[in-house]
């Protein structure tokens, strides 16, 4: 660069004839569409336009039938802890346990790291929420494998 800023100064001249010649393009598309005047509208019918819409009779058939068939809400999955469990409580008789209210998404039997024995809790996730809640009801307080379980709803803990 040398002392008066000559690199600098050519640079700007290069974007400033850079922006002159969008200005000038932009004024030049402006003028094309005005000489073209408006556009005419197309015409199109009423058919074109609505499509192929069913009578009433036929949307009022439709809406009744819709309203008679069962809803299939999307079902929210609940998990549950379950405390409680003898050292030898596998997955397996956990889902066995809770499978009699529902279908099982998972069953998790905490494993302690250091000695690789069941740390007594787990975690059951049921498919539907209110199958969750009659397993609730239903296990709380109930025997497995010799041992009365306690089961609730999981509530995340704060770390």
């Amino acid at each position: 660069m040398g002392r008066n800023g000559s690199d600098y100064s050519q640079g700007k001249r290069q974007r400033e004839q850079k922006q002159a010649r969008k200005q000038q393009d932009k004024a030049e598309r402006r003028l094309i569409r005005r000489d073209q005047g408006p556009s005419e509208p197309e015409i199109v019918s009423a058919a074109s336009v609505l499509g192929m819409l069913p009578s009433t009779e036929e949307a009022m058939r439709a809406i009744e039938q819709r309203a008679a068939a069962p809803r299939g809400a999307a079902s929210i999955p609940c998990r549950l802890f379950v405390g409680g469990l003898a050292p030898t409580v596998t997955e397996t008789q956990l889902r066995e346990a809770f499978g009699a209210f529902g279908p099982i998404a998972d069953a998790v039997v905490m494993i302690d790291r250091s000695t690789g024995q069941s740390r007594g809790f787990g975690f059951v996730t049921m498919a539907n929420r209110k199958d969750g809640m009659q397993a609730v009801e239903a296990l709380n307080g109930s025997e497995l494998n010799g041992r009365r379980i306690a089961t609730n709803v999981a509530v995340d803990r704060q770390r």
